[in-house]
């Protein structure tokens, strides 16, 4: 028989995951495969390593990771994934904003053939400026891509095990949402409306946001380079045209025509702002290069529950 693995990354998620597991373990209920659901808590200081605690020991299908500190959301799961031991693996967020009940969605798509499943927001609860801004931003990804990209894609995925031993060798700083279309598989997108967060309060804020922004943009394009040289040629042109400009509008008009020191400043002003925007723009791209060269540690598991030796 066949089995599928959950993956569940969590950080203080204490009033989400009974009900998490009492939901996943019902919708499994009705399904023929063997499922285990594996837990990687992110040094949780609010409760919700005890209650793993107590659903591990009640069922021996959960098992859990509990890591050295917070190695955020990508990591995380990263590691988790290097643990399952089922044919497939189904990641879930423990929210709640993506329904447990949508998976017999997600397994009937890859019994059709499908290595590559994903939720796709059509629509959430979160708020409609929150919406609009993530569609702005897939947008800039997409613009800039030398690959199109899935946008609105979820927390909640499905990956065949082959296809997910693939991605793990890829790196790591590329998000496994993006890594898809550089793989080429067909991908079966679940659209659904995203509901609000059940309990507690999100660990992303506008930071984190915006440097999850900004490493996405930079691990899978280079285009901002090229538009940096490409733009930095165009005002040398307009500089030059202006300065032949000023040059004959002056030597026709010597008297009559003042320069004036407000068109120097305006322009001295913005090529200024220009050039530290796009200095800071390679000083990104220097610091992912560091981070390739720089040996990262690995997560550190601080215990591990329900998991065999040969695991």
């Amino acid at each position: 028989m066949k089995k599928i693995s959950f993956v569940i990354a969590c950080y203080n998620e204490v009033g989400n995951i009974e009900e998490l597991v009492n939901r996943l373990i019902k919708v499994m209920s009705k399904e023929k495969y063997e499922y285990e659901i594996i837990f990687a808590d992110n040094a949780s200081d609010d409760g919700t390593q005890d209650v793993l605690r107590k659903l591990a020991s009640e069922d021996k299908r959960i098992k859990v990771i509990l890591n050295n500190r917070n190695y955020g959301p990508g990591r995380s799961p990263r590691n988790a994934f290097r643990h399952v031991s089922g044919d497939v693996v189904i990641g879930l967020a423990a929210d709640l904003q993506d329904p447990p009940e949508l998976v017999p969605e997600f397994i009937r798509e890859w019994e059709k053939g499908y290595k590559l499943v994903y939720g796709q927001k059509v629509a959430s609860d979160e708020g409609i400026i929150k919406y609009a801004l993530r569609s702005l931003y897939y947008n800039i990804i997409n613009f800039f891509s030398e690959v199109p990209r899935y946008k609105h894609l979820s927390g909640i995925t499905l990956h065949a095990k082959d296809v997910l031993d693939e991605m793990l060798s890829a790196d790591e700083d590329i998000s496994f949402r993006y890594l898809i279309a550089e793989m080429g598989y067909p991908v079966k997108l679940i659209p659904y409306r995203q509901n609000k967060r059940k309990s507690g309060k999100s660990s992303y804020n506008i930071n984190r946001y915006f440097n999850f922004a900004i490493n996405t943009l930079i691990s899978t394009s280079t285009i901002p380079l090229r538009v940096a040289t490409v733009f930095g040629c165009f005002m040398v042109g307009i500089c030059f045209i202006v300065g032949i400009v000023y040059l004959v509008m002056k030597l026709k008009y010597w008297n009559r025509f003042s320069t004036g020191i407000a068109p120097m400043l305006i322009g001295i002003f913005f090529l200024g702002s220009v050039q530290i925007l796009f200095i800071g723009l390679i000083g990104e791209y220097i610091g992912a290069i560091l981070r390739k060269l720089t040996k990262q540690m690995p997560v550190i598991e601080k215990e591990l529950i329900n998991f065999e030796e040969n695991e």
